[in-house]
């Protein structure tokens, strides 16, 4: 099983907006809404800060570390910025211009795996566009989508609008799974 991603594995998502210019899943800055840790944006570099494009994937759904990850499989993502920069997570509404384009969820890092106990804010399916061989497996240098378990459908990880100041672009939730060219598109590297 060359490349199969496994359970432990430290990974950076590039975002495939604008032929992959769409930058590395970043976290940035203190978030101040309530029980977040920072903000999540992309960057140009998925080393912009030691570790903040940098995460660990963990099964939400028990499987131990080494096992490989499956197409469909619930994760969790840790941050390791700092050593512990917090989970993945949908917290608060998208904004206004966002919701324009059918985004539902702000994205920002929590310290717990779970946020809101039972809500499935910190959880996301993954899905492998393809993989060779296609045995189901996902794989370094997949193209996959994240989808948000928050009340049974918090939406796709995609780009939306540009960053803050030392950010490329947004990050939030959609209802569709590629609203624009690629902006829902991940492609996963080994860290």
């Amino acid at each position: 099983m060359a490349n199969a991603l496994k359970y432990g594995d430290k990974i950076h998502l590039q975002n495939a907006y604008n032929d992959y210019k769409g930058g590395y899943l970043d976290t940035n800055g203190h978030a101040s809404a309530s029980g977040a840790k920072y903000g999540v944006s992309t960057a140009g570099s998925p080393t912009r800060g030691q570790g903040t494009g940098t995460w660990e994937i963990l099964s939400a759904s028990g499987k131990t570390a080494g096992t490989p990850v499956t197409s469909g499989d619930l994760i969790q993502l840790r941050n390791l910025y700092g050593g512990d920069g917090g989970y993945l997570d949908t917290n608060g509404h998208a904004s206004s211009a966002q919701k324009q384009a059918g985004a539902l969820y702000d994205v920002l890092t929590s310290t717990a795996k779970e946020r809101a106990a039972g809500s499935g804010t910190g959880n996301w399916h993954i899905f492998a566009r393809t993989s060779s061989p296609a045995d189901g497996t996902v794989r370094a240098g997949d193209i996959v989508h994240l989808w948000n378990a928050y009340a049974g459908n918090g939406g796709f990880l995609e780009t939306n609008g540009n960053g803050a100041a030392t950010g490329q672009y947004e990050v939030c939730t959609n209802a569709y799974f590629n609203r624009a060219e690629d902006v829902a598109d991940w492609k996963i590297h080994l860290a």
